[in-house]
């Protein structure tokens, strides 16, 4: 059996069904490995695909290979890095048994017209990148399942890289394929609902609204919070969302909630709150890479119709000298754009931009940042690129220098595990782990090795 074939006709089958969202997010960088004693197993690029795949597109996926191959198989999921591994049980049979799913009937109409939902985001104009693939994932397995996979969802990172979007994106993908009740709201906004519960009307009570206030944030399905770090502080208020989380959670509705910091270091939340955001999924996401914030930039360029072309050296400029805030970066294409209109000019060039965004600018910012300008000094010392470096290539001339980068990176920077695995490629923080306790194994038997490590860091300490 060719496995490359049937998995070729496999997915040909699978496009014509699926959204392209939803193959491209789910299948479109999935191989099948091998076949081997009916059991067919699968290489998926991230984690979170193992569990979506086996248990929303399984029955799907070994239908097809039935049809394909006129025999039926299991399925076993696994990454590509642990195929360098020994094929111990341990490792690809992690995945529990398919459970058989009926597909859902999506109803195609908004049952809850007060949802306070942007139209505008969607999953189809976030963009996405290393540093954010991960989040974008797991809240598109939500989406498509809500209340069954990650409860909570918790998004977490800095102001300005994407976290409202996503939320706002879940809540529209859910109104648009289901009948589901959906609420976005602000942390603020729900305090302020809460505060209005202790107000009495003319007879002394104040039953109705707080029957109203019941009905808003228990009788629904899926509840989206943004910013709950401003929760912090008021008591009574914490203790209301503390039993709506619960009576939500235990009607297996779907909680979605994004904060500035993650769940631990809120350190003004109850303990019993914290508890309860960590039993579902949290994810960080990371401010963009230099590749992603180029993308947001043309996204945005293109998405402000401007005319003429904008050169690959201006939006490099923008890119390179403005902040990780995809808010700053967006704010400088209309200063650029609105700029060039105002003095008439129906080119823009660097120098034009020079002019326009001073105020945009960074101090500081001359290098992308410390990980891309290590990868670029090993890549030129061992004479290959940058894009090899953060490739999935294994031959061994290109393989060496990758781990010697990985290990260069998180000795001299304060980067984690997980973030030097994204700037290489997306890689599993176990990948970036086992890369770096390679090279200081052979360091200590390699004299050339280590030589070559001392130039690599003078090198990197000199630019």
């Amino acid at each position: 059996m060719n496995t490359d074939i049937v998995w070729s006709n496999l997915l040909n089958e699978l496009k014509d069904e699926l959204s392209s969202l939803a193959y491209d997010t789910w299948f479109n960088e999935t191989k099948l490995y091998k076949v081997n004693n009916n059991i067919a197993y699968i290489i998926v690029p991230m984690p979170i695909h193992k569990r979506h795949l086996n248990d929303f597109y399984g029955e799907i996926i070994k239908n097809k290979l039935t049809k394909l191959t006129n025999s039926n198989y299991e399925l076993k999921f696994y990454l590509q890095e642990e195929i360098e591994e020994e094929e111990k049980p341990s490792i690809i049979d992690n995945i529990s048994n398919n459970d058989t799913k009926e597909e859902n009937n999506y109803i195609k109409e908004n049952y809850n017209v007060n949802n306070n939902l942007i139209k505008k985001y969607t999953f189809e104009n976030f963009i996405v990148g290393n540093t954010n693939k991960f989040a974008s994932t797991a809240a598109l397995s939500v989406a498509e399942n809500p209340g069954n996979m990650y409860n909570p969802l918790f998004l977490y990172g800095n102001s300005g890289l994407g976290k409202t979007h996503l939320m706002h994106a879940i809540g529209n993908y859910i109104v648009e394929h289901s009948n589901k009740r959906v609420l976005y709201i602000t942390s603020e906004q729900f305090k302020d609902d809460f505060t209005k519960v202790y107000k009495k009307d003319d007879n002394g009570t104040n039953f109705n609204y707080m029957e109203f206030f019941k009905n808003k944030y228990r009788n629904i399905d899926v509840l989206l919070i943004d910013d709950i770090q401003f929760l912090g502080g008021a008591t009574k208020t914490q203790e209301e969302f503390f039993h709506t989380f619960n009576n939500l959670y235990n009607n297996n509705k779907q909680i979605i909630i994004s904060s500035d910091r993650s769940p631990n270091d809120l350190k003004l939340l109850e303990d019993r709150l914290k508890t309860r955001f960590t039993e579902g999924l949290s994810v960080n996401i990371y401010p963009p890479d230099f590749s992603l914030k180029k993308e947001i930039l043309k996204n945005k360029i293109k998405a402000g119709d401007f005319e003429g072309d904008i050169p690959e050296d201006v939006i490099e400029y923008i890119a390179n000298n403005i902040g990780p805030d995809v808010r700053s970066l967006e704010g400088a294409v209309t200063r650029l754009l609105a700029y060039s209109a105002m003095w008439g000019s129906k080119e823009i060039n660097l120098n034009l931009a020079i002019d326009a965004l001073p105020d945009y600018i960074s101090k500081g910012m001359g290098e992308k940042n410390d990980i891309q300008r290590i990868q670029r000094i090993v890549a030129e010392y061992f004479q290959i690129s940058v894009e090899d470096i953060r490739s999935k290539k294994r031959n061994a001339n290109i393989s060496n220098p990758r781990q010697i980068a990985m290990y260069l990176c998180r000795c001299m920077t304060d980067e984690s595990f997980p973030r030097i695995g994204i700037e290489f490629g997306g890689k599993d923080h176990s990948t970036v782990m086992h890369s770096v306790e390679k090279i200081e194994k052979e360091i200590k038997a390699n004299k050339d090795l280590a030589n070559q490590i001392e130039k690599l860091k003078k090198d990197i300490s000199t630019v």
